[in-house]
């Protein structure tokens, strides 16, 4: 079986006021260090799943993944419809047991170590997974401004990703979402299905607003 990810970058990225996905971080666009960080083996294919109206793209260098990056002109206005939008374009080159990972394309710094572990750990799992985070600070449920009570964080966690699915199962999951999921994950538990957690990083956070640039550019200057 093989492994392939899948970048959805359609976003508007209303609070850059701007395009997020091609804001530059250490020199070179945020997607172009998204795509490098899944952009090895054991993956064949990376594909980018733009809007239709993406003028950007072709103006960047991709040339360090010549041969393995597909852009893919069919996003949608949701994460959900990209991503489903994206599995039905690539039916044909993509087997329905493949692996197929999701990954953020605000999310450029996610750690080699990270990867590698999610696919072992995922490699013989039926369902498929994700990386995540246990939530270590203290959780409120706020209403109207005032702290209505105190959650129990203890079997909490925070989803990252990427997020690793067979295609067709993922395919199916999509197909039948209700509402707008804003993982994949959560598509494959209205199955009934459990996905599996691995245990990931800090720095593969995601980049939200414009005050986590630095953040995200000192993290990646220190591996160069």
């Amino acid at each position: 079986m093989s492994v392939h990810a899948l970048i959805p970058a359609a976003g508007r990225g209303a609070r850059f006021g701007s395009l997020k996905q091609y804001v530059p971080i250490a020199g070179r666009p945020m997607l172009w260090h998204a795509v490098r960080a899944v952009c090895v083996p054991p993956v064949e294919s990376v594909f980018v799943v733009l809007s239709a109206e993406d003028r950007a793209f072709a103006r960047q260098d991709w040339s360090a993944f010549e041969g393995t990056l597909q852009p893919l002109y069919c996003g949608g206005e949701t994460r959900r419809d990209s991503v489903y939008n994206a599995l039905v374009a690539v039916t044909a080159s993509v087997e329905a047991d493949d692996w197929m990972l999701v990954h953020d394309a605000a999310r450029p710094c996610l750690p080699r170590g990270d990867l590698d572990k999610l696919l072992s750990e995922l490699a013989d799992d039926e369902v498929g997974g994700i990386l995540g985070l246990p939530v270590s600070e203290t959780v409120k449920r706020v209403a109207d401004g005032k702290i209505d009570s105190t959650v129990d964080r203890s079997r909490l966690w925070l989803a990252q990703t990427p997020q690793m699915f067979r295609t067709g199962l993922l395919m199916q999951a999509l197909s039948r979402a209700k509402g707008a999921p804003t993982d994949e994950a959560s598509a494959i538990e209205a199955l009934g299905l459990k996905p599996r957690v691995v245990a990931g990083s800090r720095d593969n956070f995601k980049v939200t607003w414009p005050a986590d640039l630095p953040i995200a550019e000192a993290i990646l200057r220190a591996r160069q």
